[in-house]
């Protein structure tokens, strides 16, 4: 039985999945994620209370596999400079993932307030991963730095998720060169 439920639970966090990526969070309603996975309307309000707890649900399971592929990523790379670029390149390597989306669209939405805490303290521990590699390049404030780079990754994540002129390759390319050179280009 409990097996039963996890599937069904896994289902619907799924069905929330496509719906925030196809549609934004307006998408992200009971009744169509009954429709998506064939349940009772009441069903749904068995597993979730409101949208908000099936958006908690989804930070709570897709950020920790999020971050855990740029922290990968960040451990590949050898040197500040290497650390600092995959952090850029691996968030937005991930923008196309169904999961990133989701996890873009929760960001943007409006969102009860520990919904939010939980987003920032994901986005705390990601930016905590870079502070480190900023220091050691000789930045003096290196969680202000962190903080404006992740700024950078951010609006790079919305050109892309926009589908805005420039082709996914150069944001990244551009977002890149941001972060390592700054503004000379």
């Amino acid at each position: 039985m409990a097996e039963h439920r996890s599937m069904q639970r896994g289902a619907l966090l799924d069905a929330a999945r496509s719906l925030l990526s196809e549609g934004g969070t307006e998408a992200l309603t009971f009744p169509a994620l009954a429709e998506r996975t064939g349940l009772a309307r009441s069903s749904v309000y068995e597993y979730f209370r409101s949208r908000a707890a099936v958006v908690e649900e989804l930070c709570a399971v897709d950020f920790p596999v999020w971050a855990a592929e740029i922290e990968a990523a960040l451990e590949r790379a050898a040197t500040p400079e290497a650390k600092i670029e995959a952090y850029v390149r691996s968030q937005l390597g991930l923008v196309g993932d169904r999961r990133h989306r989701a996890v873009v669209a929760i960001s943007a939405s409006e969102l009860d307030a520990g919904a939010r805490e939980k987003i920032r303290a994901a986005h705390g521990g990601l930016v905590a991963l870079i502070v480190e590699a900023l220091a050691a390049l000789g930045q003096e404030e290196p969680k202000l730095a962190a903080m404006l780079l992740q700024g950078v990754v951010d609006a790079a994540v919305r050109r892309i998720e926009l589908g805005a002129a420039e082709d996914p390759a150069v944001v990244t390319e551009t977002a890149v060169a941001m972060a390592l050179r700054g503004v000379r280009g």
